[in-house]
């Protein structure tokens, strides 16, 4: 409610958007006493309504419509000084939130960049220099911090104190501020911590920086379907479909991270610092790369400064830098990680629910996948890890395979956290891969009861793993193009044709796409779905070696009869299964690469913290801070499918933001593995002194598989730019 508020009041009353270069200290205070009149002066003020969350929303609306209105120093004011006695901090407040003062904020020596500036307060006099500090032409007072206790507040009009425009990345948007024993008085700091005033105020900053982005980009967006080249709209060229695409998912990243820092802030949760922090070193660089790619599709149109994008490409950079940019915020992050023992990922609430079955889970797998057990399934060699049979009929026992199933087909039907809870639990018990799930929820959707009173058990017991036959040599992400046929032959169905790349090639049944009519227009309409036991005479399999050390298989299909009630969903309706299966596992995909990124993570870390050597390496410390800031985004990308995913079905676009960051995060990871620990870290499994037994080398390789399967990250790129941002086929 306040976003759409505070929209469509700027709309209105800033609607200029070239204003902000143009705009006299008397145009900011004039839209300044407007924003106090929408109650937005007093937001986190001891006792107001408004927390960080509303903060941020302010910021970023601010943002977006480009005004420099001072709510970045106004909140700072508040937060630092509110639920003090000093009757001239009251008194300040008291005139800050009826519109009669107007403050200017700067952190001076508490600043991160050496270059803020600071003063000395010799008796009741203040000396010194101040940069890089907003809206001081504007503002009636100054607010400045002498250490990590106290501030001191002068008056902007009295003598000894002179403001002199700056101008920074083409904008004259900052003022250097010079005191001359100009009159001060110390108000002592309010119960918040200096350091975390400075983390409330950079992400405050990351928000309107993010406001900023968005707009430019949403521009950019509209840009692309209007403006036409070669005969057609720019949107149309794959190259500008997926520099959007990139673009959406770093925005929907940096936004997620902004919310969930608030939330946690205002629930008192102590991790609110670390997110704050990963909120940090993850959008410094990804919102400039945005605004970067966004002037890139304006083209010349985006260098005029008549046109609006300009003025949020400067003042993206200009907040992302601010007080110590990315990198203060990566320093810290790195001491939490890696000094002291570290402090690992934290753990998201999964609510009540959640919780629960994620210590469920665990204590179940330190009685029944522990000691011998697990230790003679980690001697085995990778492609011996795939699976585990004895392992998955146990599970099967539990019910959990069954997890989310509704319960008419004998499931649990529990919720997405739930499911997350599971899969993370599994991830960090380094427990094989169980069920089938995008086949079962297939045959939920569209198989015979017949067939769901068959399949559906068998699975749930952990007794029959699906394999997908989908691909063929011609046929990769373009499915629609598959040429294995199915020919009804009275009470049976006749097959024949080629899979490859099939990974479960050795599960009780194929979940089979085969075409049905060779000449449907448009070709995807000539295609069923089948299951295929893979005992049936005529199935030749021929597995191959990974490059990830697991198998896949090419499958040959000569004359193979199937029953005609094997047929899944309608004939020639094969895509909607199909197609249906795929958007339910991308939905669940991001969130389990994600899940293993995570606890590989943590594995790394360790080996990191018992070497100090390593542990203190500046570029080391700032390779883990930058993974770990990029696994908060992805497995809040997560997050955010299973909050979709709880009013219904993900969405396939959002599916795929999730997939496509995670597989290319799981890339990053092993690369930064190898450049941390060296050629230690390039040694497989079972060989003398491979770090985690090779863990982290087979991770990269292993990753290759996720960025292309389930459809490469290219397609699953258009898929985003045409449904989420409404882009030409």
């Amino acid at each position: 409610m306040l976003r759409d508020s505070l929209r469509g009041f700027l709309d209105e009353h800033w609607r200029t958007r070239g204003q902000a270069a143009s705009a006299s200290p008397e145009d900011v205070a004039a839209i300044w006493r407007r924003l106090v009149g929408q109650g937005v002066a007093a937001l986190g003020a001891e006792g107001g309504e408004g927390g960080l969350a509303e903060i941020l929303v302010v910021m970023a609306e601010l943002g977006r419509a480009g005004c420099p209105a001072p709510m970045w120093s106004a909140a700072l004011a508040n937060l630092a000084v509110s639920g003090s006695q000093i009757a001239a901090a009251v008194d300040l407040l008291e005139r800050l939130h009826s519109g009669k003062a107007i403050v200017a904020f700067s952190f001076a020596a508490l600043d991160p960049d050496p270059g803020a500036g600071s003063i000395q307060v010799a008796g009741l006099n203040a000396t010194g220099v101040l940069r890089f500090v907003e809206a001081a032409a504007s503002a009636t007072h100054l607010l400045v911090a002498l250490d990590q206790s106290r501030f001191a507040l002068i008056d902007l009009g009295a003598p000894g104190v002179a403001c002199v425009a700056t101008r920074a990345m083409g904008a004259s948007a900052l003022y250097e501020i010079r005191l001359s024993a100009a009159p001060a008085t110390l108000i002592p700091l309010g119960p918040v911590d200096a350091g975390d005033l400075r983390r409330k105020g950079k992400v405050a900053l990351i928000a309107r920086a993010y406001g900023a982005a968005r707009r430019a980009f949403d521009l950019a967006v509209d840009y692309a379907k209007e403006r036409h080249q070669f005969g057609q709209p720019i949107g149309k060229f794959q190259a500008i479909q997926h520099k959007l695409a990139n673009g959406l998912i770093a925005l929907e990243g940096v936004r997620l991270i902004l919310e969930h820092t608030a939330r946690l802030h205002d629930a008192g949760d102590d991790d609110w610092r670390y997110f704050a922090d990963c909120a940090s070193a993850f959008s410094g660089d990804a919102l400039r790369r945005v605004s970067l790619e966004t002037q890139h599709i304006f083209g010349a149109i985006g260098y005029a400064e008549e046109h609006e994008a300009p003025a949020h490409f400067k003042r993206v950079h200009l907040d992302t830098i601010a007080l110590g940019g990315a990198a203060d915020a990566k320093r810290r992050l790195a001491a939490r990680l890696l000094d002291a023992r570290g402090a690992g990922l934290p753990q998201y609430d999964l609510g009540s629910a959640g919780n629960a079955l994620r210590e469920q889970v665990r204590l179940w797998l330190e009685q029944n996948w522990t000691g011998s057990r697990k230790n003679a399934f980690d001697q085995r060699p990778f492609a011996k890890r795939e699976f585990d049979a004895s392992f998955a009929r146990d599970i099967g026992e539990t019910g959990w395979i069954g997890l989310g199933w509704p319960q008419q087909f004998g499931g649990q039907a529990r919720s997405p956290l739930e499911q997350i809870a599971f899969m993370e639990t599994m991830e960090r018990g380094e427990a094989p891969r169980i069920g089938a799930a995008i086949q079962a929820n297939a045959l939920m959707m569209f198989g015979t009861p017949e067939q769901q009173q068959q399949y559906l058990p068998e699975i749930l017991r952990g007794e029959a793993m699906h394999g997908m036959g989908y691909s063929e040599p011609q046929a990769g992400s373009d499915l629609a193009a598959l040429r294995t046929s199915a020919i009804r032959d009275g009470g049976h169905w006749v097959i024949n044709g080629q899979k490859i790349w099939t990974t479960t090639w050795w599960g009780k049944y194929m979940f089979l796409a085969a075409r049905t009519d060779k000449d449907a227009r448009p070709p995807h309409a000539g295609i069923s779905m089948f299951i295929v036991p893979m005992d049936a005479p005529g199935i030749t399999i021929r597995p191959s070696v990974t490059m990830y050390d697991g198998t896949f298989a090419n499958i040959f299909y000569d004359n193979v009869r199937i029953p005609a009630e094997n047929l899944v969903g309608e004939v020639n309706g094969g895509w909607k299964v199909l197609a249906g299966a795929l958007a339910f596992e991308r939905g669940l995909v991001g969130g389990g690469i994600v899940l293993k990124v995570a606890h590989a993570f943590e594995r790394l870390r360790a080996h990191v913290i018992g070497d100090r050597s390593l542990a203190d390496d500046p570029i080391v410390r700032n390779r883990i801070a930058t993974l770990a800031s990029e696994i908060e985004i992805g497995r809040l990308l997560m997050m955010h499918c299973a909050e979709l995913a709880a009013d219904g079905v993900t969405p396939p676009e959002y599916g795929a933001i999730s997939k496509v960051f995670s597989a290319e995060l799981m890339e990053r990871f092993g690369e930064a593995a190898l450049d941390i620990f060296g050629m230690r870290a390039a040694l497989s499994e079972q060989m003398p002194g491979a770090i985690d037994n090779g863990r982290f080398e087979q991770n990269l390789r292993h990753s290759l598989m996720w960025v292309i399967s389930i459809g490469t990250n290219e397609i699953q790129r258009s898929l985003i730019a045409q449904r989420a941002l409404g882009l030409p086929r």
